[in-house]
């Protein structure tokens, strides 16, 4: 178990930073003072400092100025015990096109020409990334994450917590989501890719990965008790992300990861 008062730092995207779950910590980050990293501290009595960003890829960790705030690694040094990482789904624009497929499906009927354009444009996107290079791209990149971060922090815990599913056997295309028979399997494909993305890069560096993506299936959009929100075409709303369930399920395996090893 890790020990109280330990130097937590959390990066990642808004997956981990929590837009749309009450209190509001940062309203530019999306980041809420209950999302996971901030549950897990106050779980286990840990120092944290918080610089998950909503929007982030890869890159925003690593090297890239976000709006004002500099690359989250920035904010690992010598003294951080603990770091978890989750990030890689704004790498392949996993919930835009799922949010850009339900928006204009939600104007479009499927049978007009926009409709058509619709689901055209989102077998573009998952046919360039059935290409296998795309996910080995999102891995190498979190690979290099981690060792980023041993380089800061050689004494710290690395952990890589990939994404809440918002797809699962209970998911109805047309009726639980905006999006068809053939267009729903596609993002599922995508988010699947995702998760072994997480894995590769654990894999790669031997950080330690908590899996909460196909687990977390059972509690995808459209189930009786979905971690994640749905599509909402309504003002603050912030579809296809984790709600405070969500990310109280992920802080829990998160907990029950550092509680592995000592």
């Amino acid at each position: 178990m890790i020990s109280p008062g330990t130097r937590y730092v959390a990066l990642g995207s808004s997956f981990a930073a929590g837009p749309g779950i009450k209190p509001v910590l940062d309203k530019a980050a999306g980041r809420s003072a209950r999302n996971y990293p901030h549950l897990v501290a106050e779980a286990l009595g840990l120092d944290l400092v918080d610089v998950t960003y909503s929007g982030a890829t890869t890159a925003h960790i690593l090297s890239e100025a976000q709006d004002e705030a500099p690359p989250q690694i920035d904010a690992v040094g010598p003294e951080t015990g603990l770091v978890t990482i989750t990030a890689g789904g704004n790498d392949l624009e996993y919930i835009g096109t799922f949010i850009r497929g339900s928006m204009l499906n939600t104007w479009a009927k499927p049978a007009t020409l926009l409709g058509r354009r619709v689901a055209n444009r989102i077998r573009a996107r998952v046919s360039y990334l059935k290409d296998d290079s795309a996910y080995e791209t999102v891995a190498d990149s979190l690979a290099e994450v981690v060792t980023r971060v041993r380089d800061a922090a050689p004494r710290s815990r690395v952990l890589l917590v990939d994404y809440l599913a918002l797809i699962g056997p209970a998911t109805r295309p047309r009726l639980d989501v905006p999006l068809n028979e053939e267009q729903l399997p596609s993002v599922a494909m995508m988010a699947d890719g995702l998760a072994q993305a997480f894995a590769k890069a654990a894999a790669k560096t031997g950080a330690e990965l908590v899996a909460v993506a196909e687990p977390s299936k059972a509690h995808a959009v459209g189930s009786a008790e979905p971690w994640t929100t749905g599509f909402r075409m309504r003002p603050g709303s912030v579809p296809y992300h984790p709600k405070a369930a969500g990310m109280a399920a992920v802080a829990e395996a998160v907990v029950h990861q550092l509680g592995t090893i000592d």
